[in-house]
């Protein structure tokens, strides 16, 4: 997946996860939770986003380490997601 921001896949496997910048956009963090991205802009306003949120500047950014913590993603489990 070489642009983070718009992966061409609809949903998101956990290597995909796993291969995520440090920061994510706020649509693409709420792809990951199945949300819309009217609605995750909202949520990420309302300072109730599934998962950690940092604003820089007018921007809204989604910390990828609290996104795989929320969704139990780790190493082990994208190793075990390749092997299926």
């Amino acid at each position: 997946m070489t642009n983070h921001e718009v992966p061409d896949v609809t949903a998101l496997r956990t290597a995909d996860l796993m291969d995520l910048p440090p920061t994510i956009g706020v649509e693409l963090a709420g792809r990951a939770f199945g949300i819309g991205r009217d609605n995750a802009y909202k949520l990420a306003r309302a300072g109730e986003f599934p998962c950690k949120v940092i604003r820089a500047g007018r921007k809204y950014r989604v910390i990828t380490a609290d996104l795989q913590r929320v969704l139990n993603v780790t190493p082990a489990s994208s190793d075990q997601s390749a092997a299926a």
